[in-house]
């Protein structure tokens, strides 16, 4: 059993699956990839490089279940296919829609009167332990790309504006504190250093303040201990203390500092950039993201925001990388807070 990684697997599938059958009819080995279901021995394995192939390279199989295939790379797609020698076996497998250029739809699903392949196509109304509320919720938050993959299972290609149900009527505002403070940072040293400060909680976020600094602007570059020393006045200018500060995962010389330097909460960020532009999108089609009008150059990036052509060409999902730098903040603040503006409920993995 495949999934992007053994943790969503056991999330996702394992954890269900125990709750149906009973612990009497299977059991989960934590830490030995293995899972024993009705007496039978099924091994367990992530799927998120290139390099997970190696994992099966010379397994005999009888039969394979993966969950999100299109996440996969597509080498350990097909070196899992070759694995399954056994007289009879089969390979069953999930996935949300992606681009039509993708090589899972391109090079199997489109081929399947080619290939021993079945393959059926469902909405999110196909799901029969979801009510009719929490689906016309769902339908009510997605709009564009992620409305027609989601919840219509359509294979369909970004292009344009990422953030096309941006409305600067409805998203810029001020707004009173309603949650927790948190900061978000997109580190550069040549390319602009941006910081955003964000209150968050049930209601959604507000993102409330930014500060940047960009060194080819202002003809100097900064060190990390001077970031430091900024990051620090700026939160001290506002009198917020931030429950955690999430920095690009990268900035690794500068998360040091920042800890060294005593300021708290620093964490690297979540730098899931396709799962990122989800949730924001998600929040901006619900009316739950706001941002204060005083944060003008994320706003300006915002609308500007677009995919990479180039990249769908290839069948990728990829955001253009100019202009990119609040946005990029902006991804490490939700993706972040998911879990206090209620970002893991289903569909929001």
């Amino acid at each position: 059993m495949v999934g992007k990684t053994e943790r969503t697997l056991k999330r996702n599938i394992l954890q269900p699956l125990m709750d149906i059958v009973g612990p009497s009819r299977c059991r989960l080995v934590s830490g030995a990839g293995e899972f024993y279901l009705f007496g039978r021995t099924v091994y367990l394995c992530g799927a998120n490089d290139e390099r997970a192939e190696q994992k099966i390279r010379g397994l005999t199989l009888a039969g394979a279940y993966g969950d999100e295939v299109s996440l996969w790379p597509e080498g350990f797609f097909r070196m899992l296919l070759s694995r399954l020698s056994i007289p009879g076996a089969r390979f069953f497998g999930t996935t949300n829609p992606d681009s039509p250029l993708h090589w899972l739809k391109r090079e199997f699903l489109d081929r399947a009167k080619d290939l021993d392949l079945k393959h059926w196509h469902f909405t999110l109304r196909d799901n029969l332990s979801l009510t009719d509320a929490y689906i016309n919720a769902l339908q009510a938050e997605y709009t564009g790309l992620w409305r027609k993959r989601f919840i219509e299972g359509l294979w369909v290609v970004a292009e344009g504006a990422i953030y096309d149900m941006f409305d600067e009527s409805r998203h810029v505002m001020d707004r009173e504190p309603f949650g927790d403070w948190f900061v978000a940072i997109d580190y550069g040293t040549t390319n602009p250093f941006h910081a955003l400060l964000a209150c968050v909680g049930p209601d959604g976020v507000h993102v409330a303040a930014e500060w940047r600094y960009d060194s080819q602007a202002a003809g100097r570059s900064k060190t990390d201990a001077e970031y430091t020393a900024d990051l620090k006045n700026w939160l001290a200018e506002r009198g917020v203390a931030p429950r955690f500060i999430f920095v690009d995962p990268s900035a690794a010389s500068f998360i040091e500092a920042a800890r060294r330097s005593n300021i708290g909460g620093i964490w690297a960020a979540d730098n899931a950039v396709i799962d990122g532009i989800r949730r924001v999108a998600r929040l901006l089609s619900a009316g739950r993201l706001t941002i204060s009008p005083a944060c003008q150059n994320l706003l300006k990036e915002i609308m500007g925001y677009s995919w990479d052509p180039v990249a769908q060409a290839r069948g990728e999902d990829r955001p253009l990388k100019r202009d990119d730098h609040g946005c990029d903040a902006l991804r490490y603040l939700v993706n972040g807070t998911a879990a206090f503006w209620g970002g893991t409920m289903y569909g929001d993995d």
